[in-house]
């Protein structure tokens, strides 16, 4: 690949200060691949000479796209590619340096690393250690396409289990991204698919502070990818001490209240249910002194407290709520008050 070749690839090197987002064939306006470019400083909207740099910005743009995806099938259109074109894909992953063909690279495989048969040829090829190096990157777009390529193959128990190397490194990287980006939706996703089984839940324990933060800070579109998470360490009936351990926001209890997404307030009670429920508390009652203040047990234990937040909502006007309400206050009282104090 290095050799000679279409001169489309290099073209969309050669202008200065361009950026592309994303790749897509799709012309439409409203095309959430739709290709953005970041133009040269130089371009300035509104004369001449500003219009015919954009357009030049945008048509190697566009020609970095379509060499990348003719060097891998050149006498295809299809988006399926071989186990050949594959290789080829994943050798300018690993070469190149240039952030626009490792988009469109990225992007080829994480199409590819889609469909079933496809994950366990990328894994064969090598494909694993070369898409999870470039998370090193500093580029967020590149790094957030890689997340992507990494979270399809993740779908497949052998990926999974080569790909736990990387959980703690996806996780800092996922907490101390901006709030709210690409990059943290990302990595969310990406973490819980590794946690759909129980297998590699233990290696989170250390985070489950920061998810809880996260999920009180964040948009409505993170606290759900963080819902998700949680509610799959949840389920793990070995996790409910990690998860009662970890601290929690004092903002925790204002998520309960009307105005919050109906969705959401569910959520969380299956969370706090299913914690109840897999904990054993009469067997761990010598050894609850070692939750500190501000932990997630307290914040359940404390009966009162907890019922004032919950009961905040009981006049909601959706009937579920109602009833997962009633339910969960049943199961604090039956699970977490001391008998000598009913």
């Amino acid at each position: 690949m290095a050799e000679g070749g279409s001169a489309d690839m290099d073209d969309a090197g050669d202008c200065p200060g361009a950026r592309y987002n994303d790749w897509s064939d799709d012309d439409d306006d409203n095309s959430e691949n739709k290709g953005i470019v970041w133009y040269p400083p130089w371009a300035r909207i509104g004369t001449e000479a500003g219009t015919r740099a954009r357009a030049r910005a945008r048509a190697r743009a566009t020609r970095a796209r379509r060499a990348v995806q003719k060097r891998a099938s050149p006498n295809s259109d299809d988006t399926i590619l071989s186990p050949q074109e594959l290789q080829k894909v994943l050798c300018l992953v690993e070469m190149s340096e240039k952030p626009y063909i490792l988009e469109a690279a990225l992007i080829a495989l994480g199409n590819n690393a889609a469909y079933a048969f496809n994950r366990d040829i990328i894994r064969d090829l090598g494909g694993l250690p070369i898409v999870a190096k470039i998370l090193n990157t500093r580029d967020p777009i590149v790094k957030e396409k890689a997340l992507i390529v990494l979270n399809n193959l993740s779908v497949n128990a052998e990926n999974q289990r080569r790909l736990k190397i990387y959980m703690n490194q996806v996780c800092d990287d996922t907490i101390t991204s901006r709030l709210n980006s690409s990059v943290q939706l990302a990595g969310l996703r990406l973490l819980t698919n590794m946690t759909v089984t129980n297998e590699y839940q233990h290696m989170l324990a250390n985070s489950i502070s920061d998810f809880f933060r996260l999920f009180s800070t964040g948009n409505e579109e993170t606290k759900f990818q963080v819902l998700k998470l949680l509610l799959n360490l949840a389920e793990n009936p070995a996790m409910p001490r990690e998860l009662l351990r970890a601290q929690v926001p004092s903002s925790l209890g204002s998520l309960f209240n009307k105005k919050e997404n109906k969705e959401v307030i569910l959520k969380l009670l299956v969370i706090f249910e299913n914690i109840i429920d897999h904990f054993k508390w009469e067997e761990n009652e010598p050894t609850q002194n070692q939750f500190g203040e501000g932990s997630l047990f307290f914040f359940l234990k404390e009966f009162q407290v907890c019922a004032d937040k919950i009961l905040g909502i009981e006049s909601h006007h959706d009937f579920l709520v109602k009833v997962k309400v009633g339910k969960f206050m049943a199961k604090v009282t039956e699970r977490m008050i001391p008998k000598n104090q009913e």
